[in-house]
């Protein structure tokens, strides 16, 4: 799938730095590692396609929409970033064919007073010395002097010519400038269109899991089932990344009571609280936000996993070392790869209602060696 090449290219740019730091033979034995790494998260990505596919048709189906949504969302920020900055050249454009006009009158009119001042005393003054009895000395100082007048009058007319051609110039940018924006203008509505069409399709499929999965009673087993997929891919991912340490200013450990909550939103469930009345508990905290709001890096880490899952939807994990993890589920767009660095606070994703999430919120868990801790031992 195309997730899982974003995946591994991620994952082989994110080792190239500390593999060209490396003597000959070590560098061969960490691109072998590699490769291996390479085909064991290549292997996890297809297994858990084919458990969402054996296990319920809906989830394969809400994963295909909510990844086309997500891609589309991509897509029009895309679109959006490049609108802008063609506005900002026609802009700059604009500012400029007014300095050229600006610039190309006064040519103009200094040349037009140059030539009719020429006009009005230069022939009278120039036949008055060539018929005059005066010193030749007086008439040769004359003569360079209008000679003066005429390069300089030249030199004029080939600053307006020159203005001219900016001019045009900058009138045939400023078309393709807004050509250029009404073709941006069609693809933003193309893809709008396509993303209205997507979430309508998403909804009934949502609605259909959860007419399912009332009729059946199985929102517990459902509960069960994603809970230990997640307990599996988090372990999995620690298993494989264990050669590729993470290196940091300070160790995740020690920073209790001094990190920041992802998103500024509101807690709606809390970690330990019972989940659909029981018997299972939250591993984490799911904060309420506005659909689109930008989600953070709590911490130092390499990017571990960037992909869809059944319950998360589009989901994230950082490992900071140490067995330390952060999770981030229902985002509406990932903005990191599996292999990239993150720093404190850099964005990472964008909040949504992904994994069959009915409003827009974001799902945030710590975890070590696989075991779920409480967020609030490290977010005051």
């Amino acid at each position: 799938m195309q997730g899982s090449e974003h995946s591994l290219l991620s994952v082989a740019a994110a080792v190239a730095l500390m593999l060209a730091s490396l003597p000959v033979a070590a560098q061969g034995d960490a691109e072998r590692e590699l490769e291996a790494v390479r085909a064991e998260i290549h292997g996890l990505e297809q297994r858990l396609d084919k458990q969402v596919v054996a296990r319920d048709d809906g989830l394969a189906d809400l994963k295909r929409l909510e990844v086309e949504i997500a891609a589309t969302r991509a897509a029009l920020g895309s679109i959006e970033a490049r609108s802008r900055e063609q506005e900002r050249r026609g802009a700059e454009l604009s500012k400029s064919e007014a300095d050229a006009a600006e610039q190309l009158g006064n040519e103009r009119e200094a040349l037009a007073e140059q030539v009719r001042m020429s006009y009005m005393t230069g022939q009278q003054e120039l036949f008055k010395l060539l018929f005059s009895q005066e010193d030749p000395a007086d008439l040769g100082r004359m003569l360079v002097f209008y000679d003066y007048l005429n390069r300089a009058r030249g030199e004029r007319i080939g600053r307006v010519g020159a203005e001219l051609e900016r001019l045009a110039g900058l009138e045939a940018a400023g078309r393709e400038v807004q050509r250029e924006l009404e073709r941006l203008s069609g693809a933003r509505a193309s893809e709008l269109e396509r993303l209205s069409g997507a979430r309508s399709e998403r909804r009934r499929v949502v609605d259909g899991l959860e007419t399912a999965i009332s009729r059946s009673g199985s929102e517990i087993e459902r509960l069960r089932r994603e809970e230990q997929r997640l307990d599996d891919l988090v372990t999995e991912l620690s298993e494989l990344l264990a050669g590729f340490p993470v290196d940091t200013e300070a160790a995740f450990g020690e920073l209790k009571g001094k990190l920041r909550w992802p998103i500024d939103g509101r807690i709606a469930q809390d970690y330990g609280e019972l989940r659909e009345g029981g018997p299972l508990r939250w591993n984490g905290v799911l904060l309420e936000a506005e659909a689109g709001s930008t989600v953070r890096a709590v911490y130092h880490g390499r990017v571990a996993f960037a992909d869809w899952l059944p319950g998360l939807g589009l989901l994230l994990i950082i490992d900071h070392g140490d067995g330390y993890m952060s999770l981030y589920g229902h985002n509406e767009a990932l903005l990191s790869e599996p292999g990239d660095w993150v720093s404190p606070g850099e964005a990472i994703a964008q909040v949504g209602d992904t994994g069959g999430q009915s409003a827009p919120s974001l799902y945030f868990e710590i975890r070590r060696n696989g075991e779920p801790l409480n967020p609030h031992a490290w977010v005051p």
